[in-house]
């Protein structure tokens, strides 16, 4: 296990943070917006554990970037280890879930992609993976449905519905289970709605999402974490 925690709404314990999955291009707004229009099959990256920012800490804003984003997501935390998971068992693999930001360094990952290079650069940096505490299924259950939104400075920019995901939950762990074996303290980020955009120092950012709980953290100056 990781050392990186979450916090478990309602309970004394946490949750030790193992691997963060991410999912590109779930929603189809999101898609048309970054300049594709098809259903493709899921495609993954992956986040370092140290790079996740729990509820109530700062972001700070990184290092050799112009053009930072924020992108609100539903996430997943696993607590079964499984590979070749059936999609009807998925659900038996899931802790619960969380609010989660894939912040990116938007510049950094174009750059990336005209090269062919990996996104690390863009996706990977510390920092980079803000999430709320986590709620257990076994009390909220496993939500399919239900309004997405961030907003910057109380100004709403991203809005969805989980059940305008391309692949859902149980489709995303299956699939991502014939690559490599999920362990308990896993998260999977499971995309994000259109409306992606920019942020800056001093910006307050308040992602939420129905039936689950919010996150908000503020954006500082790189010297002044927090």
């Amino acid at each position: 296990m990781g050392s990186a925690l979450l916090p478990i709404a309602g309970h004394d314990a946490t949750f030790p943070v193992r691997r963060i999955f991410c999912v590109g291009r779930n929603y189809s707004e999101h898609v048309r917006e970054m300049g594709e229009d098809s259903r493709e099959l899921p495609f993954f990256f992956m986040k370092p554990a140290d790079s996740l920012l729990p509820e109530g800490r700062n972001f700070p804003y990184p290092s050799e970037t112009q053009n930072v984003h924020h992108e609100v997501e539903l996430v997943v935390a696993l607590h079964k280890e499984g590979r070749n998971i059936p999609r009807p068992k998925a659900r038996e693999h899931i802790f619960g879930y969380g609010v989660g930001l894939d912040m990116t360094r938007r510049d950094l990952q174009g750059e990336a992609k005209q090269k062919g290079r990996p996104w690390e650069v863009g996706k990977a940096f510390d920092h980079a993976a803000p999430c709320s505490r986590l709620y257990p299924a076994a009390e909220i259950g496993h939500p399919t449905e239900g309004r997405i939104a961030l907003s910057v400075d109380d100004e709403e920019r991203q809005v969805g519905d989980l059940s305008q995901m391309t692949w859902a939950v149980d489709e995303l762990l299956s699939y991502l289970s014939r690559y490599f074996t999920l362990l308990p303290g896993d998260l999977v980020y499971t995309g994000t709605p259109a409306g992606v955009g920019p942020v800056l120092p001093g910006n307050r950012l308040h992602g939420t999402i129905e039936r689950i709980g919010d996150l908000t953290c503020q954006v500082m100056p790189a010297a002044a974490q927090g």
